[in-house]
């Protein structure tokens, strides 16, 4: 009998209260459970966007994607139904702008603004604190704009074939100016020498202002510039434009030859303006987001206003801008191997 009991009291069999306190945790994990997804839930189906929605901008004001962005802004605005903020970001060639976008929250109320001097960061700053490939995405590239040839009127030249024949006749001395080394500028120039056989010399500023100022007062002859930022100048007979760098002519520049046209066929180099979102925006939003660019970008009144201004409106899927960002970033690391080019 003893034994009996000593066996029945060893096991450890729960008493009443020990089942209670055991169903009351139950039900309290069970019942945050439900909480946590009714949450989830809701936090998942709550629409895009729930507040403003802030633009980078990561240049100072006045620029190409700075000039597109503020004409978009009403349009998209509007298409959303919350506030659109432009917020310029300008510093180290657009980087810093960058680098703030790339560490916000993925949700759609944070994007990024630049032009194709985007796709040579890894090449002009080893150091980056992000990574283009791995932290941003891309959402579409809104419209793009050959650059223009142009010299200073005192160049001796009146077409592209001439001006390419006067650099070869005094190789190094004529000066091209860029927005600094790395830019589509100093790039474009480079890609310019290879193939004609020319030598000119780079003098690289600090941002576009300086460098117009020195064409323009003939400190330097002659730069690739962007079609939208040579228009004004070309008009008002300050600069000639020689050549455009695009596949096709622009309307802004009809009769202004391609440098294609001019012999070099394999000569072609767009500036752009795109945008995109940090990595991991949900692709509901990055679609809405190409899908309402797109119908702004082809809309008559707006797709107008663009072509006067030398750019051509492109709205292109995510999956087209990302193909296009590999397209120049091996271009622009062939040519700088090639040329041994330094981007300090």
């Amino acid at each position: 009998m003893s034994t009996r009991r000593s066996r029945r009291t060893s096991c450890a069999e729960p008493t009443l209260k020990e089942e209670n306190v055991t169903s009351l945790a139950t039900r309290l994990l069970a019942a945050c459970s439900l909480a946590l997804a009714a949450v989830s839930a809701a936090h998942a189906q709550q629409p895009w966007p729930s507040k403003p929605v802030r633009v980078v901008v990561a240049f100072p004001p006045g620029g190409i994607v700075d000039t597109v962005a503020r004409q978009l802004q009403p349009r998209l605005q509007a298409a959303l139904g919350q506030p659109v903020i432009i917020d310029n970001r300008g510093g180290a060639g657009g980087t810093v702008g960058s680098a703030e976008v790339a560490k916000a929250a993925p949700d759609g109320h944070t994007l990024l603004m630049v032009f194709d001097s985007y796709a040579t960061y890894p090449l002009v700053y080893p150091k980056l604190s992000f990574d283009i490939a791995k932290d941003l995405q891309p959402v579409t590239q809104i419209a793009s704009n050959p650059l223009v040839l142009v010299v200073n009127p005192k160049v001796p030249a009146n077409d592209f074939k001439s001006f390419v024949g006067l650099l070869k006749n005094k190789p190094g001395q004529f000066n091209y100016a860029s927005v600094g080394p790395g830019s589509s500028n100093h790039l474009t120039a480079e890609l310019f020498k290879a193939q004609t056989g020319t030598f000119v010399t780079h003098i690289p500023y600090r941002g576009g202002g300086p460098a117009q100022q020195d064409l323009l007062g003939g400190q330097v002859e002659m730069m690739f510039l962007s079609a939208v930022l040579a228009q004004p100048h070309v008009k008002a007979g300050k600069l000639r434009a020689l050549a455009q760098t695009g596949a096709q002519r622009v309307s802004a520049y009809a009769d202004t030859p391609t440098v294609a046209e001019s012999g070099y066929r394999d000569f072609q180099v767009n500036s752009w303006v795109g945008l995109l979102a940090p990595t991991g925006t949900p692709r509901s939003v990055v679609d809405r987001l190409q899908a309402e660019v797109r119908k702004i970008v082809t809309d008559p009144a707006f797709d107008q206003r663009l072509r006067e201004q030398g750019l051509t409106g492109i709205a292109s899927t995510p999956e087209q801008f990302a193909s296009a960002l590999r397209t120049e970033q091996d271009k622009w690391t062939r040519l700088v191997r090639e040329r041994n080019l330094s981007l300090e």
